[in-house]
């Protein structure tokens, strides 16, 4: 596993796009089955709402664990939780540390599409990059597609402060409704999971404190 962990997708067709064009992304696809072994199932790595809404097939959901990488609000949201105009703020993985969430199973079968949903999904813009993890599953490990956060993108916020997180997700609102139900989203899911993710648990409590009404 350790040598295939090392073969990541050819991503150099992505350079300084705000989006992506179709044929992007179907390089993007192909770049990714590339390495990935034909004929075998397929795990993904979900932190965010695809710990909630995963929208496509699998056969089997484990609690997991990826060292190197932390999960944090440092993505604006331009489309599902926001406007250009009007940002949210969205959680992607940023470099250092560990993050506890999902891991999924897709059948052999499945992968392909599963991935193509996942790219259509995740690369509306180009601030989600496709990445092979170390996913830790129990005692085992197993080694996973997610998506982490492009340093070089204008929707990367790096590290805010907690009162300009605040302010981005109080006043996002996309595609997808409103942000704080993403935060709420996130958090309810993390607990049901036994995952007490500190920062995000006062943000949420701290945003309920400021909320109108």
């Amino acid at each position: 596993m350790t040598s295939m962990l090392k073969e990541q997708p050819d991503l150099s067709h992505l350079t300084d796009q705000y989006e992506l064009t179709e044929h992007e992304l179907e390089w993007t696809l192909r770049a990714v089955m590339n390495t990935h072994k034909a004929g075998e199932d397929i795990w993904i790595f979900g932190y965010g709402s695809l710990m909630w809404r995963p929208d496509f097939p699998f056969i089997d959901r484990q609690p997991a664990r990826v060292h190197g990488f932390h999960r944090a609000f440092c993505v604006y949201s331009h489309v599902y939780r926001g406007t250009r105009e009007r940002p949210g703020l969205v959680l992607g993985l940023d470099n250092g540390g560990s993050c506890s969430g999902v891991a999924y199973r897709v059948a052999a079968g499945e992968a392909e599409a599963a991935v193509n949903y996942l790219i259509q999904r995740e690369m509306v813009t180009r601030v989600y990059m496709p990445r092979w993890v170390t996913a830790r599953i129990g005692a085992g490990a197993v080694r996973a597609l997610t998506y982490t956060a492009a340093h070089n993108h204008i929707q990367y916020a790096g590290h805010l402060s907690e009162a300009d997180t605040l302010r981005f997700i109080l006043q996002g609102h996309g595609l997808s409704g409103p942000n704080t139900e993403y935060l709420n989203n996130t958090v309810d899911h993390l607990l049901e999971l036994g995952i007490s993710d500190k920062p995000l648990l006062r943000l949420r409590n701290l945003a309920v404190g400021l909320q109108p009404g």
